[in-house]
């Protein structure tokens, strides 16, 4: 049997806060990033708080994503691309679902979307899950800048 140090960490622990890129959030997140701390080579995990209303910009990722939600309501939106150039094509959102205290859902690979608060005076989070199990590299994501309603004005990465 090989020697394994298991290690484990609380969502609600105080863990290091990764400094947050404004570019990628409408509003005031934190990120706490947990794989390093339970030692996840698969995955990057992230317990993710919006505030006051505080939204993720236009994004996807180059494997799937897990949200679990935690804490208050949120809302995942989808969105489809159409045109091929790089730095601007038109937007359609194809799908909204809210997101509630212990909801789970699963976003595809390569899929437009945002995710984060419903609610402007409470805080909504969950737990991002991160894969790219195919390719056994990790997951990449592409933030995109957008007026949310037709079109994207440049690619963040």
């Amino acid at each position: 049997m090989e020697n394994c140090i298991l290690k484990k960490t609380s969502i609600y622990a105080k863990t290091k806060e990764m400094k947050v890129n404004p570019d990628y959030f409408t509003g005031k997140a934190i990120l706490q990033e947990l794989s390093s701390i339970i030692k996840s080579q698969e995955q990057k995990i992230f317990h993710v708080t919006f505030q006051n209303g505080a939204q993720t910009k236009l994004h996807t990722h180059t494997g799937g994503q897990i949200l679990i939600a935690t804490k208050g309501k949120g809302s995942l939106q989808m969105y489809l691309k159409s045109g091929n150039n790089k730095s601007k094509f038109s937007i359609k959102k194809t799908d909204k679902i809210n997101l509630f205290e212990g909801d789970i859902v699963y976003i595809p690979a390569k899929k437009l979307h945002t995710h984060g608060s419903i609610d402007k005076h409470k805080v909504f989070s969950h737990i991002a899950i991160n894969a790219n199990a195919s390719t056994n590299k990790p997951a990449k994501t592409t933030w995109y800048e957008s007026d949310f309603k037709t079109k994207v004005t440049k690619i963040l990465v």
